[in-house]
């Protein structure tokens, strides 16, 4: 017996990588599968449209025993998400999941990018989720039963350089998911967030420039590998997750991590009203210990994954 006998899951992003993971584990685990995939490079500056690409993991599933529905549709268009989840009802009879890490990259320092580059990352992965959340909401509701897993970054979480438009997507994913749980909870949809270290087509893409890149990579490569990214990704799916709702978790080769979301730390209180001058005499001194660095995630997380 699978932990998901008996339910449907839409998997985005699920040709290759973190997807095609999420998707093979999740049929092995009992569910029936909506394998999504553009198609598209990892810039997403083609048309996609490739469905070949989803078909391949669907038919691996269907090859194993299981029930998969290859679908070549964009998280980017609403409708295209729509048709994701009638695709569901109709050939799979139900949807009980999503797992949503569908996502592209375009690197550049703030300074250098361009308004395209900025849209079409927030495009992708924010107003995907969106898509995918938006389009199956309603059912969930209705059904009173919904699992969705969206996808953040440390990119977002911790900081990375050269990614602010990956990054504010990734954090207002974030955002998304825990109001999504919010609105939804007293309905037993719940909405979790995933934040994954893993080798993708994603990481293949950083430049290597000298032999600490190389030997970094050559780690992450080994020791952080998508399939690691899925057994809690599709833990959260299963029944016995019902109470975990509006969750940040994060892997990391066999690590996980609980994050917490922000909550205040420091209160400092004038009577008689603030003014410039007393905030910088009183207010930011007191606060500046308890204040969060720029550390990138090689500070935050010092040692090699375990």
């Amino acid at each position: 017996m699978g932990k998901l006998d008996g339910k449907v899951v839409i998997v985005t992003g699920a040709g290759r990588g973190i997807g095609r993971e999420c998707a093979l584990l999740a049929a092995r685990e009992g569910a029936k599968v909506v394998v999504n995939d553009l198609g598209g490079s990892i810039q997403g500056d083609d048309d996609g449209g490739d469905v070949s690409v989803a078909e391949q993991v669907a038919r691996e599933i269907r090859d194993a025993g299981g029930e998969a529905a290859a679908n070549g549709g964009s998280v980017t268009e609403l409708s295209d998400c729509k048709a994701m989840v009638e695709q569901a009802l109709d050939e799979l009879g139900g949807l009980h999941g999503i797992i949503s890490p569908a996502g592209i990259l375009r690197d550049t320092m703030l300074h250098k990018m361009s308004e395209e580059d900025w849209d079409a990352v927030i495009n992708v992965h924010l107003k995907g989720s969106f898509n995918i959340c938006r389009a199956a909401i309603n059912h969930f509701r209705d059904q009173e039963d919904g699992s969705i897993v969206l996808f953040s970054s440390t990119s977002g979480l911790i900081g990375n350089v050269g990614q602010s438009n990956y990054g504010a997507a990734k954090m207002g994913i974030v955002g998304l998911s825990h109001i999504v749980a919010q609105e939804n909870d007293r309905k037993n949809v719940r909405c979790n967030v995933i934040s994954p270290s893993a080798w993708t087509r994603m990481i293949g893409t950083i430049p290597i420039k000298d032999e600490a890149t190389r030997h970094r990579m050559e780690m992450i490569q080994k020791k952080m590998r998508p399939d690691q990214i899925a057994p809690p990704t599709v833990a959260l799916l299963a029944d016995e997750a019902r109470d975990v709702n509006g969750q940040i978790i994060s892997v990391r080769g066999n690590e996980i991590f609980l994050w917490n979301h922000p909550r205040p730390i420091r209160n400092m209180t004038r009577l008689e009203g603030w003014s410039v001058d007393s905030v910088l005499e009183h207010a930011l001194p007191v606060f500046k210990p308890a204040m969060t660095g720029l550390e990138n995630n090689t500070q935050v997380f010092p040692y090699d994954p375990v």
